[in-house]
């Protein structure tokens, strides 16, 4: 297969702390430059000590290249993988220098975060044009995939199994990570709110291909000042008033997270199913793509897609539900940093115009 200019697949993915030592330096990566006190990282990270001082996100990492060399080898593809974090060993900046020393000259990256904000995207272009300093390399991010079939399918198929053995009238919760109202507002462009707008076109695919008769989208994950507005309802939250409700089954979807990190373990599988436990709900959460076939296949195809794409060649984006595939380059004003104006890898020359098609 002619993966023509890129030579190298670089996964790019958050990191985290593999033992109890590593659990404040961590945050504190995270949080850099907020004036977050150490007392309050030392609280925030009793969520990891209840899992031994120990993220399971490099692990699940560990678990997808694994399975990604694999459909490499499966389908001709002769391209080495590299791997990447933002926040913890192996750093993004370590990986760019041994895959320079190697003789990578272009490599893609794929990013283990599927929609549009600056969290989940400009962050990351701006951590690896950081990385890149001073280093002859030259990295490309593959576009946003949360409406490729092979994120959406893998969801859609644990949705309907744990469905078909639900009780008549479970209500299917989609969650993912919440954030600033203000980056939502941000997110694909001014005005845009690409990342609730995505979001919630997966949960209405997921639940129309899975048969759910109920649904709604909450969040987890809120951090930062209680003054500042984060998109809501909490899963917690919801959990009372869909009880107030009279539901009495829900089945919980986490569409924000490709894989069962710290997010999914803690804030659905530990404290969503103790509010549950105490409502009495019957409550069951379903898998993330992880190392899914489908999943794994997708990766396959956008590398193929976009090295067809920097050859000139046409190519088919595959994008389900009324949003377009997303671009491979992010306008000027996309996701914008609410702090500072920092460079990042893959910006186009232009805004987004008013009149423009809305992007992801």
């Amino acid at each position: 297969m002619d993966l023509r200019p890129f030579d190298a697949l670089l996964l790019v993915s958050f990191g985290g702390p593999e033992r109890p030592d590593d659990v404040v330096p961590f945050l504190e990566n995270v949080t850099a430059g907020r004036g977050i006190p150490r007392e309050r990282l030392e609280e925030v990270g009793q969520h990891y000590f209840l899992f031994g001082g120990k993220s399971p996100i490099n692990d699940l990492n560990r678990e997808l290249l694994d399975a990604l060399r694999t459909d490499f080898a499966e389908n001709g593809i002769d391209l080495p993988i590299y791997w990447g974090n933002r926040n913890w060993d192996p750093y993004l900046r370590d990986a760019a220098r041994q895959m320079a020393a190697d003789g990578v000259r272009r490599a893609a990256c794929f990013v283990t975060s599927a929609y549009s904000s600056y969290s989940g995207c400009r962050q990351y272009r701006e951590d690896l044009f950081d990385a890149t300093t001073g280093v002859e390399i030259e990295l490309t991010r593959l576009r946003h995939y949360f409406n490729h079939p092979g994120f959406v399918g893998p969801f859609t198929e644990a949705t309907r199994a744990e469905l078909a053995a639900a009780p008549e009238g479970t209500h299917v919760v989609f969650v993912t990570h919440s954030i600033p109202t203000t980056m939502n507002d941000a997110s694909g462009g001014p005005g845009r709110q690409a990342y609730v707008n995505q979001h919630e076109s997966v949960a209405a695919m997921v639940a129309e291909g899975a048969g759910a008769e109920h649904w709604s989208l909450a969040y987890c994950s809120r951090s930062g000042s209680p003054h500042v507005p984060w998109l809501e309802p909490d899963i917690n939250d919801h959990l009372q008033e869909l009880h107030g409700q009279g539901v009495e089954s829900v089945v919980v979807v986490p569409i924000g997270f490709i894989s069962d990190h710290m997010e999914v373990i803690y804030d659905l599988d530990t404290e969503g199913r103790a509010t549950a436990d105490e409502l009495g709900l019957r409550y069951e959460r379903v898998d993330t793509p992880g190392d899914h076939p489908d999943f794994v296949a997708m990766v396959r195809e956008l590398l193929l897609e976009r090295a067809a794409v920097e050859r000139g060649e046409t190519v088919d984006r595959v994008a389900l539900g009324g949003l377009p595939a997303s671009h491979d380059l992010c306008p000027i004003d996309c996701c914008l940093n609410p702090r500072s104006d920092l460079p990042t890898i893959g910006s186009a020359a232009t805004a987004i115009g008013p009149a423009s098609t809305p992007v992801g």
